[in-house]
C-alpha cells in the first residue's frame, strides 16, 4: 500500500485518525487491502499528509485493536491475515451507511431533488473508477 491510497481531509468535522480508521476499513472490507500487505510505515503517512505522526499511530492503533491490522516484526504493520479477505456486499454497504444518510439529511435540508442528486452522485461513482 501506498500512502496516497489514504485521502485525509484536514479540514473536516471528522477527526484525521477517524478518516483513516475508516477508509483502512473499507479498503479491507473492499478488497483493496489484502491479508498480510504491508502498510506504510507511520512516519510516511505522517509525511506524506504533512499530518502528526501520532494522528497516524492512534489510528494504527484503532485499527490493530479491532483485528484489522497486525504487527510483524521486521514488516512493521500488516493486514490482519486471520480477517476475510473480502466482505460481502451488504457488509460493505453497511459502512456507506452513516454517509448515505448524512447525505439525505444534507439534500432534505438543502430542498434539492433526489434525481439531481443520484445523477451527480452516479457521475462522482464513474469518475472514481
Amino acid at each position: 500500500m501506498d500512502a496516497s491510497l489514504l485521502s485525509i481531509q484536514p479540514a473536516a468535522s471528522e477527526p484525521i485518525y477517524r478518516q483513516i480508521v475508516e477508509q483502512l476499513r473499507r479498503l479491507i472490507a473492499g478488497g483493496q487491502l489484502t491479508p498480510g500487505e504491508s502498510l506504510p510505515s507511520v512516519r510516511d503517512v505522517a509525511g506524506f499528509h504533512a499530518i502528526n505522526p501520532m494522528t497516524v499511530s492512534r489510528a494504527y492503533g484503532i485499527a490493530e485493536s479491532e483485528g484489522l491490522l497486525e504487527r510483524q516484526r521486521g514488516k512493521g504493520m500488516v493486514v490482519s491475515t486471520t480477517r476475510q479477505a473480502t466482505q460481502t456486499e451488504s457488509h460493505r454497504l453497511a459502512l456507506l451507511e452513516p454517509q448515505l444518510q448524512a447525505l439525505a439529511r444534507h439534500a432534505n435540508e438543502l430542498e434539492l431533488p433526489a434525481e439531481r442528486i443520484l445523477r451527480r452522485l452516479t457521475k462522482l461513482l464513474g469518475e472514481e473508477r
